[in-house]
Protein backbone atom coordinates (compact mmCIF):
# COMPACT_ATOMS: atom_id res chain seq x y z
CA UNK A 1 0.00 0.00 0.00
CA UNK A 2 1.24 3.57 -1.19
CA UNK A 3 1.93 5.69 2.17
CA UNK A 4 -0.74 8.38 2.67
CA UNK A 5 -3.41 5.97 1.06
CA UNK A 6 -6.21 5.03 3.44
CA UNK A 7 -8.87 2.67 1.79
CA UNK A 8 -12.07 3.58 3.39
CA UNK A 9 -14.35 0.41 4.85
CA UNK A 10 -17.94 0.78 2.91
CA UNK A 11 -20.63 -0.78 4.74
CA UNK A 12 -22.10 -2.26 2.39
CA UNK A 13 -19.99 -5.50 1.50
CA UNK A 14 -19.55 -8.31 -1.94
CA UNK A 15 -21.01 -10.68 0.29
CA UNK A 16 -24.51 -8.21 0.87
CA UNK A 17 -24.30 -7.77 -2.87
CA UNK A 18 -24.18 -11.25 -3.51
CA UNK A 19 -26.78 -12.15 -1.06
CA UNK A 20 -29.15 -9.19 -2.88
CA UNK A 21 -28.06 -10.94 -6.04
CA UNK A 22 -29.02 -14.19 -5.29
CA UNK A 23 -25.60 -15.53 -6.22
CA UNK A 24 -21.96 -15.34 -5.69
CA UNK A 25 -19.31 -13.35 -7.54
CA UNK A 26 -16.52 -15.30 -9.32
CA UNK A 27 -14.10 -15.33 -12.43
CA UNK A 28 -14.39 -17.15 -15.42
CA UNK A 29 -10.90 -17.20 -17.13
CA UNK A 30 -10.68 -17.73 -21.05
CA UNK A 31 -7.07 -18.49 -22.33
CA UNK A 32 -6.04 -19.72 -25.88
CA UNK A 33 -4.65 -18.93 -28.90
CA UNK A 34 -5.69 -15.94 -30.93
CA UNK A 35 -9.38 -17.52 -32.81
CA UNK A 36 -9.53 -20.20 -30.11
CA UNK A 37 -13.24 -18.66 -29.51
CA UNK A 38 -12.62 -16.95 -26.10
CA UNK A 39 -15.26 -14.41 -27.15
CA UNK A 40 -17.51 -16.18 -28.77
CA UNK A 41 -18.00 -18.78 -26.04
CA UNK A 42 -17.90 -15.93 -23.39
CA UNK A 43 -19.94 -14.30 -24.93
CA UNK A 44 -22.78 -17.21 -25.29
CA UNK A 45 -22.26 -18.05 -21.41
CA UNK A 46 -23.15 -14.55 -20.75
CA UNK A 47 -26.55 -14.67 -22.60
CA UNK A 48 -27.14 -18.33 -20.78
CA UNK A 49 -26.02 -16.41 -17.73
CA UNK A 50 -28.52 -13.65 -18.26
CA UNK A 51 -31.00 -15.75 -19.19
CA UNK A 52 -30.73 -17.04 -15.29
CA UNK A 53 -30.75 -13.67 -14.09
CA UNK A 54 -27.09 -13.57 -13.46
CA UNK A 55 -25.18 -10.32 -13.19
CA UNK A 56 -22.63 -10.13 -15.81
CA UNK A 57 -19.63 -8.08 -17.13
CA UNK A 58 -17.32 -9.83 -19.46
CA UNK A 59 -13.62 -8.26 -19.74
CA UNK A 60 -12.52 -8.94 -23.64
CA UNK A 61 -8.72 -8.67 -24.73
CA UNK A 62 -9.49 -6.10 -27.58
CA UNK A 63 -12.09 -4.33 -25.79
CA UNK A 64 -9.68 -3.24 -22.76
CA UNK A 65 -6.39 -2.54 -25.34
CA UNK A 66 -8.21 -0.18 -26.66
CA UNK A 67 -9.14 1.75 -23.57
CA UNK A 68 -7.64 0.84 -20.30
CA UNK A 69 -4.65 -0.56 -21.30
CA UNK A 70 -3.80 1.52 -24.50
CA UNK A 71 -0.65 1.76 -25.40
CA UNK A 72 0.58 -1.22 -24.36
CA UNK A 73 2.91 -3.48 -26.58
CA UNK A 74 3.04 -7.11 -26.99
CA UNK A 75 6.22 -8.03 -24.99
CA UNK A 76 6.25 -9.93 -22.15
CA UNK A 77 6.57 -7.15 -19.41
CA UNK A 78 3.51 -5.13 -20.98
CA UNK A 79 1.69 -8.46 -21.48
CA UNK A 80 2.21 -8.81 -17.65
CA UNK A 81 0.87 -5.12 -16.91
CA UNK A 82 -2.46 -5.75 -19.45
CA UNK A 83 -3.09 -8.51 -17.20
CA UNK A 84 -2.16 -6.91 -13.90
CA UNK A 85 -4.61 -3.99 -15.15
CA UNK A 86 -7.27 -6.62 -16.18
CA UNK A 87 -7.10 -8.36 -12.21
CA UNK A 88 -7.59 -5.19 -10.87
CA UNK A 89 -10.52 -4.46 -12.65
CA UNK A 90 -11.89 -7.82 -12.57
CA UNK A 91 -11.02 -7.44 -8.49
CA UNK A 92 -13.44 -4.42 -8.43
CA UNK A 93 -16.51 -6.17 -10.68
CA UNK A 94 -16.30 -8.74 -8.40
CA UNK A 95 -16.91 -6.95 -5.55
CA UNK A 96 -19.77 -5.33 -7.33
CA UNK A 97 -21.59 -9.17 -6.95
CA UNK A 98 -21.05 -9.39 -10.66
CA UNK A 99 -20.26 -12.90 -12.43
CA UNK A 100 -16.87 -11.44 -14.65
CA UNK A 101 -16.09 -13.43 -17.75
CA UNK A 102 -12.52 -12.39 -19.07
CA UNK A 103 -11.32 -13.12 -22.35
CA UNK A 104 -7.53 -13.16 -22.93
CA UNK A 105 -5.18 -14.87 -24.69
CA UNK A 106 -2.58 -14.16 -21.18
CA UNK A 107 0.35 -16.29 -22.89
CA UNK A 108 2.04 -16.69 -19.53
CA UNK A 109 1.50 -19.09 -16.75
CA UNK A 110 2.88 -16.87 -14.19
CA UNK A 111 0.35 -14.22 -15.13
CA UNK A 112 -2.28 -16.13 -14.72
CA UNK A 113 -1.18 -17.27 -11.43
CA UNK A 114 -0.89 -13.44 -10.29
CA UNK A 115 -4.84 -12.89 -11.54
CA UNK A 116 -6.59 -16.27 -9.14
CA UNK A 117 -4.35 -14.72 -6.09
CA UNK A 118 -5.15 -11.29 -6.76
CA UNK A 119 -8.80 -11.53 -6.87
CA UNK A 120 -8.98 -14.46 -4.21
CA UNK A 121 -10.85 -14.90 -1.63
CA UNK A 122 -12.79 -15.24 -4.81
CA UNK A 123 -13.78 -18.15 -7.05
CA UNK A 124 -11.32 -18.75 -10.25
CA UNK A 125 -12.34 -20.96 -13.04
CA UNK A 126 -10.46 -21.34 -15.80
CA UNK A 127 -11.06 -22.10 -19.05
CA UNK A 128 -8.60 -23.33 -21.56
CA UNK A 129 -9.62 -22.82 -24.61
CA UNK A 130 -7.42 -25.96 -26.81
CA UNK A 131 -7.91 -25.24 -30.41
CA UNK A 132 -5.25 -25.82 -32.53
CA UNK A 133 -3.12 -23.39 -34.34
CA UNK A 134 -4.12 -24.52 -37.81
CA UNK A 135 -7.39 -24.06 -36.57
CA UNK A 136 -7.23 -20.71 -35.17
CA UNK A 137 -4.91 -19.36 -38.52
CA UNK A 138 -8.40 -20.70 -40.62
CA UNK A 139 -10.70 -18.20 -38.50
CA UNK A 140 -8.31 -15.27 -38.72
CA UNK A 141 -10.80 -12.49 -38.89
CA UNK A 142 -8.46 -9.97 -37.71
CA UNK A 143 -5.69 -11.35 -40.44
CA UNK A 144 -3.29 -11.17 -37.47
CA UNK A 145 -1.23 -15.07 -38.15
CA UNK A 146 -0.75 -13.92 -41.93
CA UNK A 147 0.73 -10.52 -40.57
CA UNK A 148 2.88 -12.37 -37.99
CA UNK A 149 3.85 -15.33 -40.73
CA UNK A 150 5.39 -12.58 -42.99
CA UNK A 151 7.11 -10.46 -40.57
CA UNK A 152 4.78 -7.64 -40.29
CA UNK A 153 4.03 -8.27 -36.64
CA UNK A 154 5.61 -8.95 -33.51
CA UNK A 155 5.06 -10.70 -30.74
CA UNK A 156 1.99 -12.82 -32.13
CA UNK A 157 1.42 -15.94 -29.56
CA UNK A 158 1.95 -18.84 -31.37
CA UNK A 159 3.80 -17.90 -34.12
CA UNK A 160 6.80 -15.48 -32.96
CA UNK A 161 6.17 -15.10 -29.21
CA UNK A 162 5.42 -18.12 -26.38
CA UNK A 163 2.17 -19.73 -25.15
CA UNK A 164 2.36 -21.96 -22.21
CA UNK A 165 -0.13 -24.06 -22.07
CA UNK A 166 -2.81 -24.71 -18.62
CA UNK A 167 -1.41 -27.82 -17.08
CA UNK A 168 -4.76 -28.00 -14.47
CA UNK A 169 -7.50 -25.87 -16.35
CA UNK A 170 -10.65 -26.06 -14.56
CA UNK A 171 -12.59 -26.16 -18.21
CA UNK A 172 -10.76 -28.01 -21.14
CA UNK A 173 -12.56 -26.79 -24.55
CA UNK A 174 -11.30 -28.55 -27.74
CA UNK A 175 -12.64 -28.23 -31.71
CA UNK A 176 -14.64 -31.35 -31.15
CA UNK A 177 -16.81 -28.64 -28.59
CA UNK A 178 -19.85 -26.71 -30.09
CA UNK A 179 -20.24 -23.39 -28.83
CA UNK A 180 -23.19 -24.61 -27.01
CA UNK A 181 -21.18 -27.68 -25.73
CA UNK A 182 -18.71 -25.41 -24.94
CA UNK A 183 -21.00 -23.39 -22.80
CA UNK A 184 -22.94 -26.58 -20.85
CA UNK A 185 -19.30 -27.54 -19.67
CA UNK A 186 -18.38 -24.64 -18.08
CA UNK A 187 -21.92 -24.25 -16.92
CA UNK A 188 -21.80 -27.48 -14.57
CA UNK A 189 -18.43 -26.41 -13.35
CA UNK A 190 -19.78 -23.42 -12.38
CA UNK A 191 -23.34 -23.85 -11.43
CA UNK A 192 -22.73 -24.96 -7.62
CA UNK A 193 -19.81 -22.47 -7.26
CA UNK A 194 -22.64 -19.74 -8.29
CA UNK A 195 -24.62 -20.86 -4.93
CA UNK A 196 -22.27 -21.93 -2.52
CA UNK A 197 -23.42 -19.72 0.37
Amino acid sequence: MEPNIFPYEFNITQSDRNLLNKHNSLLVWFTGLSGSGKSTVADALEQKLYSEKIRTFILDGDNMRGRLCKGLDFSEEDRAENIRRVAETANLLLKSGAVVLASFVSPYKKDREYVEKTIKPNIFVEVYMNIGLDICKKRDKKGLYKLAESGELKNLTGVNAPYEAPENADVEITESDSVDGAVEKIYLEIKDKLYQF
